[in-house]
């Protein structure tokens, strides 16, 4: 048994299990420890050693760190099941105009410009936020695994179309990157364990052994040579 293990940080609305099942199968020695972090925290986290790796919402101060963007996420707008956007397919920004929207400080999502009208209060975390959107005291803009992981029976949400998305990310600190993240950045990639990057490749003499080499069509492979070397040595007239 190993007295190392593998610590993974991870945002608020990141389901890291798929990961995470694939680590105990490749590297069942080294136990992987979940830490869950608000997403302004994460990179201070990964500076001060609190994680391996982490997947960290973009964009981050990337100084130290070597990041490898994984997928965007669809941008939507929570509202009280009642509100008229409930309605619709997806809205723009635009449709939100005459809307209070919330802008916690933990948003990730980068505005040039905030949408709609600015709430009475700004709340400090998005569950926070959502809790406002239910007393009915404005609308949110999240990535919708945000919306997902806070759903609530009294509110829904749209896609909203043409805004900022927020795009979730491998990072950890350069310095620092060891065999065992090496090994977790090659899960994420989808490398398979017999790759060039695996962590136990398969010796090149059992693949050879695994692999017998057929006789050729209407003889044996030595018959085969022994024609080969016939022809070869015959004179030219």
């Amino acid at each position: 048994m190993s007295d190392r293990e593998f610590r993974l940080a991870y945002v608020p609305g990141v389901t890291p299990a798929k990961w995470v099942n694939v680590w105990a199968e490749r590297v069942p020695d080294v136990p992987l420890t979940l830490v869950p972090v608000p997403a302004a925290e994460v990179v201070k986290l990964l500076h001060d050693g609190g994680a391996d790796a982490g997947f960290v919402r973009l964009p981050v101060d990337r100084e130290g760190l070597s990041v490898i963007p994984l997928y965007v996420e669809t941008t939507v707008v929570v509202v009280p099941k009642d509100h008229m956007v409930a309605a619709a397919d997806e809205v723009t920004v635009a449709d939100l105009a005459d809307d209070e929207v919330l802008h916690p400080r933990d948003d990730t999502l980068e505005w040039t410009a905030q949408p709609g009208l600015p709430a009475f209060t700004r709340p400090d975390t998005t569950a926070e936020a959502i809790q406002l959107v239910a007393a009915g005291a404005g609308l949110l803009l999240v990535p919708q695994s945000l919306a997902r992981l806070y759903h609530r029976k009294d509110l829904t949400y749209r896609p909203v179309v043409e805004t900022p998305q927020s795009q979730v990310a491998l990072a950890w600190p350069t310095k620092a990157t060891t065999e065992l993240v090496d090994d977790f950045i090659g899960i994420v990639r989808g490398r398979t364990v017999n790759s060039s990057r695996g962590r136990t490749p398969a010796p090149a003499q059992e693949k050879a052994r695994k692999q017998p080499r057929s006789p050729a069509p209407g003889g044996s492979g030595r018959r085969g040579a022994q024609t080969g070397r016939g022809r070869k040595g015959r004179r030219p007239r």
